[in-house]
């Protein structure tokens, strides 16, 4: 998946039916959005580009706010949200073939 933020409609609509077969990659609890689940977050955005995150009843966060927070802080998009769960989506950085790295330092 390779989209260019911000996110078409259509690009959210996709990413929105993608993210219905996933489980929650991060949880956030009654310590609410701390550096540790930031991080967490943005560790599991670099190994894939969807992920489905939690907010349990205890979290002190509204959850409109947590999901526009730590997307912000993880430099990510927020395609989609429903009650206490929603989507983070970030694309990968590409990193350029060993091949074109050597030739642009020729």
């Amino acid at each position: 998946m390779s989209f260019a933020l911000p996110l078409s409609s259509k690009d959210r609509s996709t990413l929105r039916r993608a993210g219905q077969q996933l489980k929650p990659w991060v949880t956030i609890g009654k310590a609410g959005l701390t550096d540790d689940v930031v991080r967490a977050a943005a560790e599991c955005l670099d190994s894939n580009e969807l992920i489905k995150v939690r907010l349990l009843r205890e979290c002190p966060v509204e959850r409109r706010e947590a999901a526009i927070r730590l997307a912000e802080q993880t430099g990510a998009e927020c395609p989609g949200q429903i009650g206490r769960t929603f989507l983070l989506y970030r694309p990968a950085e590409e990193n350029p073939p060993a091949n074109a790295r050597q030739a642009t330092a020729s």
